[in-house]
């Protein structure tokens, strides 16, 4: 069996390779195209609010989709992992089986980000795993084909390219769009992907012409974006500094408010919460934060992380040491919405370069 799929991964490879399966289609058509998955499919898109907010919404109508954007304001992991979702209900008095999730439909979600792909992995390494799965989250995951559009339009704040991704990475996507300036190029990644392109009316076969500016793109995008962090000795590095001084120093600006770890696309801490009414009720699953006083309160009155210290120190090693130990990658993506949004104007690689220079 893993013969056959090496096999089946090899040929594509070369195909693509060739340039066999890439396919491009006009701009003026794109709504079109987005019309055709609508029909057949749950389609959710980048969506603008009041021309200034953007996030991923289901659409109707390939004309809601915009598509020339820089990233969505809200990571789109609330569409496998909702900010509040309802487990199961019950009846008070009665005994209730806790039913299985609904089947989903099957969807797509076209335009992701790169980071925000590769964001979806790492979940994947906490809700889909050998010992644990999440039925609410595998799910959502196995009838969704994703769509990634590569990113001409890096920001400032972006610094996926520092821990070692990019704006043209093509992990985690079914199919891989490119912005060619005048019409996109689509290259599927997996056999879903290729499967769904045979599909699509209006493709057309790419000229090499498409390919190569499609890696000249690639090129000068990357090193559009210039942050740098050293990440060789960093996990070691907070482990050596568990009980040091400088947290005191790095937790002063933070205000606590959470939204660092709202927007971030891989931050995944939750509570569980039953809401009753008379003799009905139901089980919700909500997000959470560990930036929160709250969240890490015992029932007895202790709270382990009391101040901004212990809690600003939980979500460093969080993401640069315990997930590193735990699934041996790093649980960020370099997206930059935690240094565009923070009221304080935090920068966490600014953290890490001074966790770094400490002796």
């Amino acid at each position: 069996m893993k013969t056959h799929l090496w096999l089946l991964f090899l040929k594509m490879t070369l195909k693509i390779l060739l340039g066999e399966l890439m396919k491009t289609i006009k701009k003026d058509k794109i709504a079109k195209l987005l019309d055709f998955l609508a029909d057949k499919y749950e389609l959710f898109a980048p969506t603008s609010k009041d021309g200034l907010v953007v996030s991923f919404e289901r659409i109707e109508e390939g004309k809601q989709a915009k598509l020339r954007f820089y990233n969505s304001n809200e990571a789109p992991k609330k569409l496998f992992f909702p900010q509040s979702e309802t487990l199961f209900s019950y009846s008070k008095g009665e005994r209730e089986t806790v039913p299985e999730p609904k089947t989903e439909q099957q969807r797509i979600i076209f335009g992701l980000k790169p980071c925000d792909t590769k964001s979806l992995s790492l979940l994947d390494k906490v809700f889909d795993t050998t010992d644990f799965k999440d039925p609410y989250y595998t799910q959502k995951r196995v009838n969704t084909i994703i769509f990634t559009l590569a990113c001409n339009r890096p920001q400032s704040s972006c610094f996926c390219t520092a821990l070692g991704l990019g704006p043209f990475l093509k992990e985690g996507a079914d199919v891989f769009v490119v912005d060619l300036d005048d019409k996109y190029l689509f290259e599927p990644i997996t056999q879903k992907g290729e499967d769904l392109l045979k599909e699509i009316p209006g493709l057309e076969e790419a000229a090499e012409k498409d390919i190569s500016y499609s890696k000249e793109l690639a090129d000068g995008t990357e090193a559009k974006i210039t942050t740098k962090i050293q990440l060789d000795r960093l996990k070691e590095k907070l482990d050596e500094i568990f009980d040091e001084s400088v947290w005191d120093e790095i937790h002063q600006k933070c205000l606590g408010c959470g939204v660092c770890t709202y927007l971030c696309p891989t931050c995944h801490c939750f509570d569980i919460v039953d809401e009753q009414v008379n003799d009905k009720g139901k089980r919700i699953r909500i997000w959470d934060s560990c930036m929160y006083p709250a969240f890490t309160l015992e029932a007895s009155g202790h709270n382990p992380k009391p101040t901004g210290k212990e809690r600003m120190r939980q979500r460093i090693m969080h993401k640069f040491n315990y997930f590193v130990e735990t699934y041996d990658e790093i649980a960020c993506v370099g997206c930059g919405r935690c240094l565009r949004n923070c009221p304080a104007c935090m920068d966490i690689t600014k953290v890490i370069e001074q966790i770094n220079n400490l002796k």
